[in-house]
């Protein structure tokens, strides 16, 4: 049937969570399709009745994105067992979940949505969208330190270099850079290979959605002429599943 689709496209589809979160609450049987605990690679027909815990799950059609500036502190996670996870400080009145990540100790900007083809979309790695972080450092910057930084960094403990990026100096200790990738903790690695320490890192740039002057704490919706330029970006970008950002 051509209607089928898989259990963690549908579970990502409806809003619940991105769809490698999905395949972890498949894996701890917490999903039924029809009353069978659902397994990795089944798929959903019409009229199939889909339960996650002892919820019943259908797909979202109102779709939504909305630009969150994330303080320190807050997980970047819907998994209730974090008390500080991001959800439930937005508490936003309809179920949503966040695209990629923005680490513990970072603030700025996050998007978050109940469309799950989005989130692949914009964090895929191979797609090369740019996330812009402005970063502090505990000492003076050196001209060695941007160049460094902009050509590439070969990261010991993950066994991998990263791309080359845009790197500016704004101030004595205060830099911007500019990721098409994403990483385990990045940007922080990188200024550790030249013993450089980072003391406030903050996202103001998801593709062309800026943090601007949100408040700290707050959330808005994504203006029409973002959410239009964002699709014009987005019309040639793959949709596979990715491994999401933990910046």
């Amino acid at each position: 049937m051509s209607d089928a689709i898989r259990i963690n496209k549908y579970l990502s589809e409806a809003g619940v969570c991105s769809r490698r979160e999905a395949d972890r609450q498949i894996e701890a049987e917490r999903i039924t399709i029809n009353g069978r605990v659902a397994q990795m690679g089944d798929k959903v027909y019409p009229g199939d009745v889909v339960m996650y815990g002892k919820k019943v799950v259908s797909k979202e059609e109102e779709m939504i994105l909305i630009a969150v500036n994330k303080p320190a502190g807050i997980v970047c996670t819907s998994e209730k067992r974090e008390k500080n996870n991001i959800v439930d400080f937005v508490n936003y009145p309809k179920r949503i979940y966040p695209v990629g990540r923005l680490d513990k100790n970072s603030h700025g900007l996050i998007l978050m949505t109940n469309q799950g083809e989005l989130v692949n979309k914009m964090m895929r790695s191979a797609n090369f969208h740019e996330k812009e972080y402005i970063v502090k450092v505990n000492r003076e910057l050196t001209e060695e330190f941007i160049r460094g930084m902009a050509k590439g960094v070969y990261l010991k403990d993950l066994d991998v270099s990263t791309r080359p990026c845009q790197v500016e100096k704004v101030g004595k200790r205060t830099f911007r850079i500019i990721l098409t990738q994403g990483m385990n903790r990045q940007i922080r690695r990188m200024c550790e290979v030249f013993h450089f320490r980072v003391l406030d890192l903050k996202r103001v740039r998801i593709m062309n959605i800026r943090l601007g002057d949100l408040r700290e704490g707050a959330y808005r919706n994504v203006t029409p002429e973002e959410w239009e330029e964002l699709k014009y970006q987005l019309k040639d970008s793959s949709s596979e599943t990715v491994v999401p950002n933990w910046f």
